[in-house]
């Protein structure tokens, strides 16, 4: 779990869902279950010092999308922020991962998502790249690294990196706008983990942990609700 997410036992959670579930409309709740069925962190995507706003608010509105929960952000030389009128609020719908307290945060983020279990795949040119198509989803989960409009991903991401993909390209260009590869990589890995038999859902409780966060979220003055209940957050 992230350092968002809150620790509830799962009876305490059951409590303060259906609490917060009477104070939204039924069509809403529905839409939340919904949606945490088709969320994943199976897959996670990694900013590397993106500095444009829009370009940051499409990846997290690709994410959103493409039911991407965790988003990994490493800000060293830039500070990320988002653009409202391009990511259109998904960021509250997703568990965002700042690393920006030491010199080099890419080395502390890296080492932080191998010990969770991740591959990390740069999204980069490589002697050792394969096309997108060519990714093995069946060897685990894994983190894409998705680095500057400019520059691309530093030297430290991409010599931690465990893998390299690129999307194969036939015209004069030389790279897409992050954004756009971020969209084109995601759309392309998670129809293929829906159409695969790994065991990429979220479990019971990071379910209910994400609902209660989200059902907290969307009501006025949740301070005031968990006096009522004598709960805090």
């Amino acid at each position: 779990m992230n350092e968002q997410d809150y620790t509830y036992s799962i009876e305490e959670l059951q409590k303060r869902i259906t609490y917060y579930s009477d104070l939204i409309t039924a069509e809403r709740l529905q839409k939340m279950k919904k949606v945490l069925q088709n969320r994943t962190r199976y897959i996670s995507v990694a900013l590397e010092n993106i500095f444009q706003p829009h370009n940051a608010s499409a990846v997290l509105r690709s994410c959103d999308a493409f039911g991407i929960q965790d988003v990994h952000i490493i800000e060293n030389s830039n500070t990320f922020s988002s653009n409202p009128a391009v990511d259109m609020g998904t960021s509250q719908w997703l568990t965002l991962q700042r690393y920006r307290n030491r010199e080099n945060n890419s080395v502390q983020a890296i080492e932080s998502l191998k010990n969770q279990g991740y591959r990390i795949v740069a999204t980069s040119p490589h002697s050792d790249d394969i096309h997108l198509d060519e990714f093995d989803l069946s060897k685990g989960k894994a983190v894409f690294l998705f680095g500057t409009e400019l520059d691309g991903l530093t030297p430290e991401a991409l010599a931690a990196a465990d893998e390299y993909v690129k999307i194969p390209m036939y015209g004069f260009v030389e790279s897409f706008n992050i954004s756009v590869c971020a969209a084109l990589t995601l759309h392309h890995l998670v129809l293929n983990l829906h159409d695969s038999e790994l065991n990429w859902h979220l479990s019971e409780y990071e379910q209910m942990t994400l609902l209660h966060k989200w059902l907290r979220n969307n009501v006025k003055k949740p301070e005031v609700h968990e006096k009522i209940l004598g709960i805090s957050k």
